[in-house]
């Protein structure tokens, strides 16, 4: 692990992953902390289910409509112009959230941070492939994502204790910071166009999505996503409103529940990118990481258990006493868990998007599929997980995710398997 952690550590050295690592940075940490504020939304507005999981469709909607377009933009244009735009964009979100009213309000600015990370997270992973070594995708993607988790985690302490110990509008001046920060290292050291390497003339982007879809390898993943995508969102937008709503945990104590996910991944996904590139076998460590976060997504329900079985935990800090009980507990175990299967997955599935896309010299558009195929569970599990929620329960809506999890994951080794036996019949016939 430390020998992974080291080679991230190193990579950092280069002023142009440097500047893009700040991206990542701004972009996670923002992300992060945003997502406390919707549990602290949601009870302020007293909001029911439903409109607690159009706090998260309203972000992938948006970014549904345009991902596509976008990457063949990014795969044409000059990349380090949407990256700055995104920061800026970013900027502005920050303020509308600090003015926000209604739960309304709420999911307006969603839909514009929805633009702004899409920005940023398309033309990141893209320009990183484009300047990363040869046969080191692997590493250059896992360290990216490692920095991104690192960030993650600093917006949930960080901004976590933010929210707890003073107020919305403090939170996001300091997020405005931050990002203004990362859009000075990127004017400053990345190179200009580093991705848009793609003649607009030499495909149209419906060829170019047909070509991709054409490889086995991405069939199978899109498919796998197109699931996965349902039950991994619900745990995202409805673990902090669970703690908030039903246990009362604080924004400080939610943070840190979020970081226990966050830890793992900051300290595994350099080292896993590594194995990738070592070992092979990518699509294993995609599987094995979605039966894992399956796993946890099962336990979270266990929290109403725990919250009466163990007796509650007073810390002190900052002069002022937390008192926490059970579900804090166990939501912070659930979430570990759900960190070590991302970080099994996640380096895997983006290198074998990178590597797909490569094939055609459109490593956005092989980027734009990945988080396109992710939008429509995006987009539909948490307004139907809010559903479940008002209707049945929060426990049948957890488990609900979880079984969305491993039909992802049969439907991944299924579709992989006879995509490739029928890859492999049609090269032999034409030896």
């Amino acid at each position: 692990m430390s020998s992974g952690l080291g080679h991230s550590l190193a990579l950092l050295r280069d002023r142009e992953f440097a500047a893009l690592a700040g991206t990542a940075f701004a972009r996670s940490q923002a992300y992060s902390t945003v997502l406390i504020a919707l549990a602290l939304y949601a009870e302020q507005f007293g909001t029911t289910g439903f409109v607690e999981g159009l706090f998260g469709t309203a972000f992938a909607f948006v970014q549904l409509l345009i991902v596509l377009p976008l990457g063949r933009k990014i795969d044409t244009g000059n990349a380090k112009r949407f990256l700055l735009a995104g920061l800026v964009l970013n900027v502005a979100v920050f303020g509308g959230f600090a003015l926000v009213e209604s739960a309304t309000h709420v999911i307006l600015v969603r839909v514009l941070q929805g633009v702004g990370a899409s920005l940023l997270w398309i033309t990141g992973s893209t320009v990183v492939g484009e300047i990363s070594p040869e046969d080191e995708s692997g590493r250059w993607l896992g360290s990216y994502n490692q920095v991104a988790a690192f960030s993650s985690l600093a917006g949930d302490v960080v901004g976590g204790y933010l929210l707890y110990a003073y107020d919305f509008r403090l939170t996001y001046l300091v997020l405005s910071l931050v990002t203004i920060g990362a859009f000075v290292l990127v004017f400053a050291f990345l190179r200009d166009n580093p991705g848009g390497k793609t003649d607009p003339e030499d495909a149209t982007s419906v060829e170019t999505f047909r070509a991709l879809l054409a490889r086995p390898m991405v069939r199978a993943l899109v498919a796998f996503r197109l699931s996965f995508s349902f039950g991994k969102m619900a745990v995202i937008i409805f673990l902090p409103i669970l703690a908030r709503t039903e246990f009362g945990i604080n924004a400080f104590a939610i943070g840190w529940i979020l970081a226990g996910g966050k830890l793992t991944k900051s300290l595994l996904q350099g080292y896993t990118g590594d194995l990738t590139d070592r070992i092979g076998r990518k699509p294993y460590f995609v599987a094995a990481g979605a039966l894992l976060y399956g796993v946890g997504t099962a336990m979270i329900p266990l929290s109403y258990l725990a919250e009466g079985a163990l007796s509650p935990v007073a810390f002190g800090f900052a002069g002022q006493s937390v008192e926490l009980g059970g579900a804090f507990f166990a939501l912070f175990a659930a979430y570990g868990l759900l960190g070590v299967g991302d970080s099994l997955r996640l380096p895997a599935s983006m290198a074998l998007f990178v590597e797909e896309g490569e094939r055609f010299d459109s490593v956005a558009s092989s980027l734009s599929l990945r988080s396109i195929s992710w939008k429509v569970g995006q987009v539909v599990g948490p307004a139907v997980v809010g559903i479940i929620i008002d209707v049945v329960s929060t426990t049948v809506a957890f488990l609900t995710a979880a079984g969305f999890i491993v039909v992802a994951t049969v439907v991944f080794a299924v579709t992989r398997t006879r995509a490739t036996t029928e890859a492999d019949t049609v090269a032999t016939l034409g030896d």
